[in-house]
């Protein structure tokens, strides 16, 4: 990164908190740089991390960051950077279970120019939005985990339903293939419990928050070979149980009774691993978001039949 960009990430992080600490933007660019030029830490999880600790010396909540009324009026496509207070509007595209009670809603909004997830904490006390509806959202605050763009619906933001409806521009991709291969990081999986947090943990230890003690969740990272190239797929917890036929439930069952994890992507790799399916959803990052999928008869010629992915 270079120092120009550093200096607007730590003037942007200064004005935040300029009303409550004796800060510098040199202080604030010093802390940027430590992270990202000595520890090769990411550009978004550094400037999440500064933020954070701004917001404990501070004694504020991420929330009392809101932005105010001098948001910008994005279109989904634009956005492309993390910690940014905006302004959208969508329609709810989506929705599906949240895999912790912090999380009170989780779905994709879309607009004309493509989709987004977005994620409505429980605290915020927010009104519910229902699938099917446009909305006017103001004061949401961009994420990015993993090259993945989001937003979120905290306390200070407003919910404004609209009666125009929206034609969602439709930025899925489908993958025809086989499913070569499942990565590690599949099967019974833990997250991170903290609100504004659904990291998957390593040895039991959140990057963001350190040791804590995770939810189960299960998901799917596999790669689907079309028959010219491999594309990553993300299947979420309810597509990875209608995918494989093991629940949540049973899937931790199974690792008590082995007191292993392991045994469930083991189990799932029996399952699925070198059939055929058809994959739709949006492209995250890398990945394909497996939205809608079936699976596939095995062609008689394999070479073939795998076709490749297409943009639709």
């Amino acid at each position: 990164m270079t120092e120009t960009d550093l200096r607007t990430h730590a003037t942007e992080i200064h004005e935040q908190f300029s009303d409550r600490l004796d800060l510098t933007v040199e202080e604030v660019e010093e802390r940027l740089n430590t992270l990202v030029n000595e520890y090769q830490v990411p550009t978004s999880e550094a400037r999440r991390s500064v933020v954070n600790t701004y917001l404990d010396e501070a004694g504020m909540e991420r929330d009392d960051l809101a932005g105010g009324d001098g948001n910008d009026q994005k279109e989904i496509a634009d956005i492309d950077k993390a910690e940014e207070w905006v302004d959208i509007t969508a329609k709810v595209v989506d929705l599906w279970d949240a895999s912790s009670d912090a999380v009170a809603q989780v779905g994709l909004l879309g607009d004309e120019t493509g989709t987004i997830k977005f994620t409505k904490w429980s605290k915020s006390d927010l009104t519910d939005l229902e699938e099917g509806a446009v909305y006017d959202l103001r004061n949401v605050v961009t994420d990015e985990y993993q090259g993945r763009f989001s937003v979120k619906l905290n306390r200070t933001t407003t919910i404004e339903e609209r009666e125009e409806d929206i034609e969602v521009g439709d930025d899925s991709t489908e993958i025809e293939g086989a499913l070569v291969d499942i990565q590690s990081g599949s099967g019974l999986i833990k997250r991170c419990p903290q609100e504004d947090c659904t990291r998957v943990l390593q040895n039991g230890r959140c990057s963001e928050h350190g040791e804590v003690e995770g939810e189960f969740d299960l998901r799917i990272k596999g790669v689907i070979d079309d028959g010219n190239g491999v594309h990553e797929v993300i299947f979420d917890r309810e597509a990875t149980e209608e995918l494989t036929g093991i629940s949540l439930d049973t899937a931790q069952e199974m690792a008590m009774d082995a007191l292993d994890t392991s045994v469930v992507a083991d189990e799932m790799h029996e399952k699925i691993l070198g059939r055929y399916y058809q994959v739709r959803g949006p492209t995250l990052g890398r990945y394909v978001l497996a939205n809608e999928f079936e699976e596939l008869d095995a062609p008689a010629d394999p070479d073939a039949a795998l076709i490749k992915a297409r943009s639709i």
